[in-house]
């Protein structure tokens, strides 16, 4: 399995296993459980490391071993508590191992480490209660736990992080079902992403580089900067990540998530506390005074709680505002009721001045107070005047676990050369993914790419000056300078009346008249009033074979001609050497480099598809380069789920290939097998097709006598019908046998057989006496019975069919199973033992660049089509005019009034049709 493959199947286990047991809650004990086999397994990978093979040599005991490890590793577990011995089919496991083993790692923690690991499995320790009501409960569910996890690696490289996928996509799927409690511990990775790439580019100069995120979570969005980050960084372990988080279970999150990432422990500085009422402890707490040190960062990112109630500290006595904490110094104190103003002034203050910081926040930071009143509006006033806000990019609804609030990223410096604010709406790019809305690969890079270039773009971003936001009165809210409806739809008064096209819906369209040059020409006729007309019939027959059309279709295949090329050199060539992430960026920075002169090709519809594929390739690669070439040879079973007897439970279904793809491989070197079998698989379904339609063909009486409850067809009720409708068949060679079966001596019987040699008596054996016996003359009279002609549509004749078409299908399904089945072997053994290194590079080319190619070649026929839709659309439009509206309503009413005097009644009905008559022909 692939680590998506296996981070699904291990949610599927998990989510079932919880029972009863809140997300928010089991999340703690599956992810505490894998952090423990992360530093058991890491401690055996360096005992073996170092030539310490024989791992009950790890005893508590031995104080030397106990040193060494804790020295080099920051803690030490005995070989009693390794996850390892614990799933051991010779050890005996019980839920007092797993008690035993916590409360021994809390008593070895090297001092040196006493701050990244003291108190990290408290949440678990308590809480393996809640796993059964007894020990023998409890034993069970932790270890089906610690066998779910027994597939997870925790010896990956950095390109190929499946602990660390596995881990934050665990997390996500707990925040997902989390609700409201899922916004204490995760951002959505897309937003993450978006905010650590504008991080990334502001730091991407930088050797050293400290971040700090004040409401950590899981810690997923400071590791996902640091990533980004470390994009730009050529040497290791360059990053000192800052954390600090209000709820012990979720501060416990970040330190695992950091710690299994890799980061070195002394990189590591995280701190269980309330960001608000208690500051970052720039001090140590037993020599305060020789070991101040303010924290100031280079970048500081948070998803803080939304809107969390506020009160600013006073003095308990009098009530007055007590000393004013230098985090509020220059800005003033937030007011009482939100702290989202609160959390924004104390990332700020942590910054330093080339620094930079991304926070989440709600809408109401934007508008709410007004300047100079002492409220948020004042703070706003002041972010505004000493140019500490760059940008602000207003992100789509829904996108959050446990809100679905529309929410902002605010990026914000201390220092800049500039003073304007770059507003960006990006709520319309999104996709839907269950009831969440995501923000797609396409959605991130034109926010970003925007923020870089503090580009303009139409309905999608503005460059707004200090004066202008001071006109307005220092109100941020994003429709006041980016207008990002939808254009709402006119229509032409004299076209709407006479028809006609008018011109000014053409104008609208001159992007496309000037890539298409002559088109419109050729479209409309030449008039010199605001309408026209379309002068040909068939739009899209005369858009696709316009040369100009087919120029610009040209012009993107020329572009796009070396690109399978380079795709091969970077990506087959180097496939065990090429840098994943640095290989986007090339490809990505060569697709918009075409695109640069390329007319009416939206680069990030073109990015989107490169990224869809892209997620694929790059997995690939991944497991190449982590198990080496011959990972392309690797056939795994194919495992799925299976429900009995109300449980669930996994068998093998077949194989799959790591990397190459069944299918591919059948259609490629085993094509005519899949032929055969594809042949088959098509004659099936016309054979469905024609059961249905045959079986629709009968009238309802007709079919309730052949199919089920359901409807559907029931094949012993029809070979009932059809034997009682065969039976009373009599045709002259029928009538005749059963005269034949009436005799009973052999004279007789010889001379019937030679009288009627209309009977195929050749197709039956004879008895000894040369007569034929009564097996033989039914076998005959059930021949010439099935063999009957029914009239062509009769009842009769459909049931005939339906039966032939249901043996056929019968067999077909037969033959289908084996082939399949033997094509599937063949597919395996093809795999494994029989595909050249060439053969592989060549489906390689196939699953990666020429699927890639002929994804990106669809979007100018994707351009040309939308554009020929709005033609059509716009013909349509006008097409029936309020004029042709009346005439055809003045036409109905007389051929109505026309029919009233056809009609018969009484005194007053005849009345009432007259005066009805009237107003039909006045109107």
């Amino acid at each position: 399995m692939n680590k998506q493959q296996l981070a699904n199947k291990i949610w599927a286990s998990a989510n079932k296993m919880r029972s009863k047991i809140e997300a928010n809650e089991y999340k703690d004990y599956i992810l505490g459980f894998i952090f423990y086999k992360f530093l058991s397994e890491q401690e055996v990978r360096f005992a073996k490391e170092n030539d310490l093979t024989d791992l009950t040599q790890l005893i508590e005991e031995d104080a030397q071993t106990v040193n060494w490890v804790q020295n080099n590793l920051g803690y030490f577990i005995a070989y009693d508590n390794l996850y390892s011995t614990w799933t051991s089919k010779y050890f005996d496991f019980q839920i007092a191992n797993v008690r035993d083993a916590l409360s021994a790692f809390t008593r070895l923690i090297s001092p040196t480490h006493k701050k990244v690991f003291s108190g990290i499995f408290d949440t678990l320790q308590t809480g393996l209660k809640k796993l059964g009501t007894s020990d023998a409960e409890q034993t069970h569910a932790v270890s089906d736990l610690l066998s779910l996890i027994k597939d997870i690696p925790m010896n990956g490289r950095q390109d190929y992080d499946v602990l660390g996928f596995i881990y934050e996509y665990l997390i996500s799927q707990f925040a997902a079902n989390a609700g409201k409690k899922a916004g204490e511990f995760y951002t959505p990775h897309e937003v993450s992403l978006l905010m650590s790439e504008i991080v990334a580019y502001h730091l991407k100069d930088r050797s050293q580089i400290e971040i700090y995120d004040p409401t950590s979570g899981s810690g997923s969005l400071l590791i996902n900067i640091g990533k980004s980050v470390a994009r730009h960084i050529q040497q290791d372990n360059c990053i000192k990540y800052y954390a600090q988080e209000l709820k012990q279970n979720t501060y416990n999150l970040t330190r695992m998530n950091l710690i299994m990432r890799g980061i070195v422990p002394d990189n590591i500085i995280a701190r269980n506390g309330d960001t608000l009422k208690d500051d970052w402890p720039y001090f140590d707490e037993n020599d305060k005074e020789n070991t101040y040190h303010p924290l100031h960062v280079d970048a500081v990112v948070s998803n803080p709680p939304y809107s969390q109630s506020w009160t600013p500290p006073r003095k308990p006595k009098n009530g007055e505002m007590g000393e004013v904490n230098p985090r509020f110094d220059d800005y003033g104190i937030a007011p009482k009721g939100k702290a989202d103003y609160a959390f924004l002034l104390h990332d700020l203050y942590h910054l330093k001045t080339d620094g930079i910081m991304t926070i989440v926040l709600p809408h109401g930071v934007l508008f709410r107070g007004d300047a100079g009143d002492g409220s948020e509006g004042s703070i706003r006033q002041q972010l505004i005047e000493n140019d500490n806000i760059e940008a602000i990019i207003g992100l789509p609804s829904d996108i959050f676990f446990g809100t679905g609030i529309p929410t902002i990223v605010m990026v914000l410096r201390k220092s800049r050369s500039t003073s304007d604010v770059l507003i960006i709406d990006a709520s319309k790019g999104f996709k839907k993914e269950g009831k969440k809305n995501k923000l797609r690969a396409s959605d991130i890079k034109r926010i970003v790419d925007t923020y870089v270039a503090k580009k303009e773009e139409q309905k999608f971003s503005r460059l707004v000056s200090k004066e202008e936001i001071r006109a307005n009165g220092y109100n941020l809210n994003i429709p006041r300078y980016v207008n990002s409806s939808d254009d709402v739809e006119t229509w032409d008064l004299y076209a709407t009346m006479f028809g006609g096209v008018p011109k000014s819906e053409l104008t609208a369209m001159n992007d496309y008249w000037q890539a298409f040059a002559g088109l419109d020409d050729s479209l409309f006729k030449a008039t010199d009033t605001p309408q026209t007309e379309f002068k040909v019939e068939d739009i899209r027959k005369t858009v696709e074979n316009y040369p100009s059309v087919k120029g610009f279709k040209n012009l993107y295949a020329e572009k796009f001609g070396g690109f399978s090329g380079m795709l091969r050199h970077h990506l087959l060539d180097n496939m065990l050497s090429l840098n994943i992430a640095a290989e986007e960026d090339a490809i990505t920075f060569y697709i918009f480099k075409q695109l640069e002169q390329m007319p009416l090709v939206d680069r990030f519809e073109a990015y989107q598809l490169f990224a869809d594929k892209w997620q694929t390739i790059s997995q690939d690669l991944e497991i190449i380069q982590s198990e080496g070439f011959e990972a392309t040879r690797v056939v795994d079973a194919n495992m799925v789920t299976k429900k009995k007897d109300d449980k669930e439970y996994e068998v093998q279904d077949g194989w799959i290939g790591r990397i190459l793809p069944f299918e591919l491989v059948q259609t490629t070197y085993l094509k005519s097998e899949w032929q055969a079998l594809h042949s088959k698989e098509e004659r099936l379904d016309i054979v469905g097709s024609n059961l249905e339609e045959t079986l629709g063909e009968l009238a309802d009486d007709e079919r309730d006598g052949i199919t089920n409850d359901d409807g559907a067809l029931d094949k012993k009720s029809l070979e009932s019908k059809l034997a009682e409708a065969l039976e009373e068949v009599e045709t002259p060679e029928i009538l005749a046998l059963n005269e034949y079966l009436l005799l009973s001596k052999k004279k007789d019987k010889m001379a019937f057989i030679e009288a009627h040699d209309e009977i195929d008596w050749d197709c039956v054996t004879t008895c000894k006496d040369g007569t034929y016996g009564k097996p033989a003359a039914n076998t005959l009279i059930s021949n010439y019975r099935a063999n009957f002609d029914f009239p062509e549509g009769s009842y009769e004749a459909h049931l005939i069919k339906l039966n032939s078409l249901l043996n056929e299908s019968k067999v077909l399904k037969s033959e289908i199973k084996v082939t399949s089945v033997e094509l599937h072997e063949h597919t395996k053994v093809t795999i494994e033992q029989e595909l050249t290194d060439e053969d592989i590079m060549s489906l390689l080319s196939m699953k990666w660049i020429e699927s890639l190619c002929a994804h990106l070649s669809t979007l100018p026929q994707t351009i040309i089509d939308d554009f020929t839709n709005k033609l059509v659309a716009l013909q349509k439009k006008y097409a029936t005019t309020l004029v042709d509206l009346e005439h055809d309503i003045h036409d109905a009413s007389v051929q109505l009034a026309d029919m009233i005097d056809e009609l018969t009644g009484n005194e007053n009905d005849m009345a009432a049709l007259q005066e009805f008559k009237k107003v039909l022909v006045n109107a």
